[in-house]
């Protein structure tokens, strides 16, 4: 849990999901925020099960998003996204493990963004592909602004911020007023949304915001949101890895 002069809170937890386990594979899901700066900014990433090296496309998106929103002048961050992802996919062109130094080698850092800016009760998502973000106020889980998944022509199919088309795939949402945002990777949208995606699964969401609004600890509230995400009825209804960023804004 993050805490600064403005008062917000942050918690966050990845876990690996059970297909990745039993293949041996690392969870390739990444999280980062920062609340130090003139803007509050976090983003979540899905690094794709199919790529080599989903996880540092996840990782390098994250950290270069919060790096460079932090301190932007917030009337003019829906141009300073796109220019943010921008440095991000030429980090991953550089990148020692893209052999060819091209576009064609960045399709085995591929990796979804879901992302939120906050400044003085306004705020956006930013969004490439599937996972979801929710902003709702506490006392109000009826009324909310949701960034949905985006899918392709089939549901396994979704768009990443490594692709040559991914501008075309960048979404904004702009909400005002919340107290609370969700940022989740596709792990758990089963979980947070209901099957239509016109409701927000209270059984869910509401449980733990109330007993992250009311932590005191850090490492409590990191450890129940974690075996939370980790539960054996977890595992059993989504197999992928699963990324939860709450914060009390």
């Amino acid at each position: 849990m993050t805490k600064n002069n403005s008062k917000i809170k942050v918690v966050a937890a990845s876990v690996c999901g059970p297909m990745h386990k039993y293949c041996k594979l690392p969870c390739q899901d990444y999280f980062k925020h920062k609340t130090g700066g003139k803007n509050f900014v976090a983003v979540v990433s899905d690094g794709a099960g199919s790529a080599k090296y989903g996880k540092i496309g996840a990782k390098t998106v994250c950290d270069t998003l919060v790096d460079l929103l932090a301190d932007c002048p917030f009337d003019k961050i829906k141009e300073k996204i796109p220019l943010a992802i921008e440095v991000a996919r030429k980090k991953i062109m550089r990148h020692r493990l893209n052999k060819n130094k091209d576009n064609a080698g960045m399709i085995d850092f591929s990796a979804t963004v879901v992302g939120a800016a906050c400044c003085a009760g306004k705020g956006i998502f930013f969004h490439i592909g599937d996972g979801a973000a929710i902003a709702l106020k506490r006392d109000n889980y009826e009324q909310f602004t949701a960034s949905l998944p985006e899918n392709g022509r089939f549901a396994c199919e979704t768009f990443f911020y490594t692709m040559d088309d991914w501008l075309d795939s960048l979404r904004f949402t702009d909400f005002e007023n919340a107290d609370t945002i969700f940022l989740m990777s596709d792990g758990l949208t089963n979980f947070a949304f209901s099957p239509d995606f016109s409701r927000i699964e209270k059984g869910f969401i509401a449980p733990i915001n109330e007993f992250l609004c009311n932590a005191c600890c850090k490492n409590k509230a990191v450890r129940a949101l974690n075996n939370t995400l980790n539960t054996p009825l977890a595992k059993r209804l989504n197999s992928d890895d699963k990324t939860l960023l709450w914060a009390k804004i």
